[in-house]
C-alpha cells in the first residue's frame, strides 16, 4: 500500500484513489515568463517519481501539468525585452520542457495553457457567482470569502496570512477575498471579452477550471510547492467548492522549500541557480538525483557541493554496471517498499547504493534488478555506462581531479572520516589514491 503525507489531514494516509482503476493527479506548473530555475525543477522531479511509482503500481494514470501563461511577471518581461507576450511564453515553454527533460522528467499526460481556457474560467465564474460566493465589485469579480465556512481548511490561515501574496484592494469585502476575474490596466492592457468587462482571469481559478476539465469534479492527488498551501491551494479548494460542494482533490501533496547555500532562494535576492547552468556544469542525471537525495517534504539545501556527491554516487553506480550492463524486468523490492513509504527518495538511494556493494562483491546478477530498479521507479541510470564514462578516461579524470581536492579539504579540516570515504569509494571504482611528497597521486587498480 502507498501512503502519503496529506497536507489537508497533516498526517500520513494510506492512498485509496476514487477509481481503483484510474489515479488521476494535478500539479501546478511554472509561471513562463524567464528560465526555469532550480525551484521550478524540484517539484518536476518529485512529482515524475511519484507519477512513475503511480504509473507501476495503477493500470490507468492521468498526470495534469498547467503552464501558466497569464501573469503580470510575462507582460513586464515582455515589454522590457520588447518582445510579444506569446513570443516569450512560447520561448520559456520550450526551454522548461527542454530543462526537464535533461533531467529525465516524463512528459505529462495533458499541459494546458491557461490563454486556451479562458472559455472554460468565464463559465466557473459565473457558477461561483450563481451560487452565491461571489461579487462584482468596481469591474472585478471577487469570491466571498465569508460565505466558505471551511477557509483555512488547508492552511492555518492566521499563521500564513503574513506575507502571503494577498492583494490589498478597497474593492473588497473581507481581507481574504481574492480576485476571480480582474479588468485591463495599464499595467496590463491585454484582455479578453467577458460578462464583467474586457480583462483577465485571476491566478487562482485558472488551475480550478483546467483541473476540472481534464479530471472531473474530483481527482486524487493535488500537488505543488510548499509556498502555495496559501493562498494558492486554499482558494482552489474554496472556489470548487463553491460549484458542487465537494472537496476538488483527496491528497494534497506539497515539496519543501528550496534553500541556496543555507538561505531561501528568491529571484529578488539573486540567490538562485538555473537549471540551464547547472546544465553547463553537470549532467542532468546528477542534478535530478541531488534533488532526491533530501526527502521532497523537506527544504533542500541546494550547493554545488550536494552536486558534487551526487556524481559521486552516480560514478559509483555507473562504475559498478559497467562490466556487466543489462536491464531486466524486474524491481528490487526495497527500493520500491521505500518510495511506497511517502516517496521516501534518501531511503530508496541507500537501498541501491546497497545492492552496488553486493553487485561490487559479486552478484552479478543483481545488475539487471538494480539497473531497471534505477530506470523505471528513479529516473536514473538511462546512459550506456560506455557513454556516461565518454572519451575514454577523460570524465573519470576529471572526476577523480575534484575527488582529490575535495579529500585534501577534508584532511586540512580534520575531517578524516570524509577524507577516508572518498579514498575508499574510489577504490571501490578501482582507483588508488597515493599520498606524496608532491601531492596525492592516482593509478587504476
Amino acid at each position: 500500500m502507498i501512503t502519503l503525507y496529506n497536507s489537508l489531514s497533516h498526517k500520513l494516509e494510506e492512498f485509496h484513489p476514487i477509481d481503483a482503476m484510474h489515479v488521476k493527479m494535478y500539479v501546478c506548473g511554472p509561471t513562463v515568463y524567464d528560465s526555469p530555475h532550480i525551484g521550478n525543477a524540484r517539484p518536476a522531479v518529485i512529482f515524475d517519481v511519484l507519477y512513475r511509482l503511480l504509473k507501476y503500481k495503477y493500470q490507468n494514470v492521468t498526470y495534469v501539468r498547467n503552464i501558466t501563461d497569464i501573469d503580470d511577471k510575462i507582460y513586464k518581461t515582455a515589454t522590457a525585452k520588447n518582445i510579444d507576450i506569446k513570443t516569450l511564453t512560447h520561448k520559456t515553454t520550450e526551454m522548461y520542457h527542454a530543462d526537464i527533460s535533461a533531467l529525465n522528467v516524463l512528459p505529462v499526460d495533458i499541459e494546458p495553457r491557461a490563454t486556451d481556457h479562458i472559455d472554460d474560467i468565464i463559465k466557473f465564474i459565473e457558477q461561483i457567482i450563481a451560487n452565491g460566493y461571489a461579487y462584482v465589485s468596481n469591474d472585478h469579480v471577487y469570491f466571498d470569502t465569508s460565505k466558505y465556512s471551511n477557509y483555512g481548511i488547508l492552511s492555518n490561515i492566521e499563521k500564513r496570512i503574513e506575507g502571503a501574496r494577498i492583494d490589498v484592494s478597497d474593492n473588497k469585502r473581507n481581507a481574504t477575498d481574492f480576485v476571480l476575474w480582474k479588468p485591463i490596466s495599464t499595467e496590463f492592457p491585454i484582455g479578453w471579452t467577458s460578462p464583467w468587462g474586457i480583462g483577465r482571469p485571476g491566478w487562482h481559478i485558472e488551475c480550478s477550471a483546467m483541473s476540472r476539465k481534464y479530471l472531473g469534479m474530483q481527482f486524487d492527488i493535488h500537488g505543488g510547492g510548499h509556498d502555495l498551501i496559501f493562498p494558492h491551494h486554499e482558494n482552489e479548494i474554496a472556489q470548487s467548492y463553491a460549484t458542487n460542494d465537494k472537496l476538488m482533490a483527496n491528497y494534497w501533496l506539497h515539496n519543501g522549500h528550496v534553500m541556496i547555500n543555507g538561505t531561501k532562494m528568491s529571484k529578488s535576492l539573486g540567490n538562485f541557480y538555473t537549471v540551464r547552468e547547472l546544465l553547463e556544469e553537470f549532467s542532468g542525471e546528477v542534478i535530478r538525483l541531488a534533488l532526491l537525495m533530501t526527502h521532497y517534504r523537506k527544504p533542500i539545501n541546494f550547493t554545488k557541493n550536494l552536486l558534487t556527491d551526487a556524481e559521486t554516487l552516480l560514478n559509483r553506480w555507473y562504475t559498478a554496471i559497467r562490466t556487466d550492463y543489462s536491464c531486466g524486468k524486474n524491481i528490487d523490492m526495497t527500493v520500491l517498499k521505500a518510495l511506497k513509504s511517502d516517496l521516501n527518495t534518501p531511503m530508496a538511494i541507500a537501498h541501491m547504493s546497497e545492492l552496488v556493494t553486493q553487485i561490487n562483491q559479486g552478484k552479478k546478477e543483481l545488475t539487471s534488478i538494480f539497473v531497471n530498479t534505477a530506470r523505471s521507479l528513479l529516473g536514473l541510470l538511462l546512459i550506456e555506462p560506455d557513454k556516461w564514462f565518454k572519451h575514454g578516461d577523460k570524465l573519470d579524470v576529471k572526476f577523480i581531479e575534484k575527488e582529490i581536492i575535495r579529500r585534501n579539504i577534508a584532511k586540512k579540516n580534520k575531517d578524516y572520516a570524509t577524507a577516508d570515504t572518498i579514498r575508499n569509494n574510489l577504490k571501490e571504482q578501482g582507483i588508488l589514491l597515493e599520498d606524496t611528497v608532491t601531492g596525492t597521486q592516482w593509478k587504476h587498480l
